[in-house]
């Protein structure tokens, strides 16, 4: 039997040990926030157009870069959790944002992240009482029901945009429609997302897509594809009947255009093997792409297009929005380097520690070219203006070395 999610959700939200508006007014959080992560050297830059030019150093900044809303929402009421409680047990099911400095900054308040072996997580630790942070990638459905069953209050910083995905997925269910996701299928937001799905199939890209497209117009085997998607798929999926009616939704970082092409693809797909007369029948579309994850790709199409001799793109390198920012970059042949923390530039040195699109760690001497350099610079929606403050005054540093 299908779990009925929305009703759950009914249930939880009327619960007196469920939060999900945090603790203080939304001005005092954004004061709180401004204070521990914002910088005036990054809101100079804006101000100059976007641009700051030091000795031989050209820096340009994306547009649209770093915390969204959403994710500062999320960090500033898991510090209001620990100021509402401070002498509770508190836990996070995951990392709340992808960001090595403000989940540290957790850990030093005593914040503990719940362990996980295998990709199974462990909540023997969480007792009766306790209190319990939901990241703003969301929970699944399985663990808030865990969570409430055993009597913890639970602060829910989950992002409007990822629960506007999850009414989608609900929908498709509501309709018996199978959720074609656009996701990875280990990412926390997927695995939340699919929870919410009756009968759903992850897809981490167009090249996937169209082996799923081919396998409708009759071009796969079953087999095949069953042990091709064996992980990414909901319980008993059969292909042969499962593909005949698909909804589209995506994880909300994933590359805007890429969700649009596979929701263009599916369409076509059931437009040639039913006709246009029964195409509602067959395929359901909802805009599930999160405003802030178009707004940072579409800032950084802009900044690729400016003559740049290097790129850096700053987050955490389990980030998917900010590998997503790494891609376009690749895409444009642009040098570029992807860093989660000013740390991985050198002090005096010219070396950078970063991480290419796909490999490990990888060390490079003599990053920065010498004579007039133009750098572009952005960072994923997870990462403090502060933070590329930081990066930004590691590179004045360098290049005024004689380097």
């Amino acid at each position: 039997m299908v779990m009925d999610t929305q009703a759950f959700k009914r249930s939880l939200h009327r619960s007196d040990r469920y939060n999900r508006r945090g603790f203080g007014s939304p001005t005092k959080r954004a004061q709180a926030l401004e204070k521990a992560y914002q910088s005036s050297l990054i809101a100079s830059i804006r101000d100059n157009d976007y641009l700051l030019e030091h000795g031989r150093l050209r820096v340009k900044l994306a547009e649209a870069f770093g915390f969204c809303w959403g994710v500062e929402r999320a960090v500033a009421m898991a510090y209001e959790t620990r100021r509402h409680y401070p002498n509770e047990s508190i836990w996070i099911t995951n990392e709340i944002i992808h960001n090595p400095s403000v989940n540290d900054h957790l850990r030093n308040m005593n914040v503990r992240f719940i362990s996980a072996e295998n990709g199974v997580k462990d909540f023997s630790c969480v007792g009766e009482g306790d209190v319990v942070i939901l990241p703003a990638f969301g929970a699944t459905v399985q663990e808030m029901q865990l969570l409430h069953e055993r009597g913890c209050h639970i602060i829910d910083t989950t992002c409007p945009w990822v629960s506007k995905v999850w009414h989608t997925v609900e929908k498709h269910k509501k309709h018996t429609f199978t959720s074609i996701i656009h996701g990875k299928v280990k990412h926390e937001e997927t695995l939340a997302t699919s929870s919410f799905a009756g009968t759903y199939l992850v897809v981490l890209d167009l090249e996937e897509a169209e082996y799923v497209s081919n396998y409708i117009l009759g071009d796969g085997d079953r087999d095949e594809f069953l042990s091709h998607f064996e992980k990414a798929s909901s319980p008993g999926f059969d292909p042969d009947l499962d593909l005949q009616r698909l909804g589209v939704a995506n994880q909300t970082t994933m590359l805007k255009s890429e969700t649009e092409e596979i929701g263009r693809l599916f369409e076509g797909t059931m437009l040639k093997k039913y006709g246009p007369a029964h195409l509602s029948e067959h395929f359901l579309a909802f805009n599930t792409i999160c405003d802030a994850t178009e707004e940072r790709q579409d800032a950084m199409f802009s900044l690729v297009d400016e003559p740049l001799d290097l790129l850096v793109v700053i987050g955490g390198f389990n980030s998917s929005n900010t590998t997503h920012l790494q891609e376009i970059a690749v895409s444009r042949g642009i040098r570029s380097f992807h860093i989660d923390t000013p740390e991985r530039i050198g002090d005096e040195t010219n070396t950078i520690t970063h991480k290419p699109l796909g490999e490990e760690l990888i060390k490079e001497e003599n990053f920065l070219p010498k004579g007039k350099v133009n750098v572009g610079i952005t960072s994923g929606a997870s990462t403090p203006d502060r933070v590329v403050e930081h990066v930004i005054q590691k590179l004045i540093k360098l290049s005024e070395n004689k380097v």
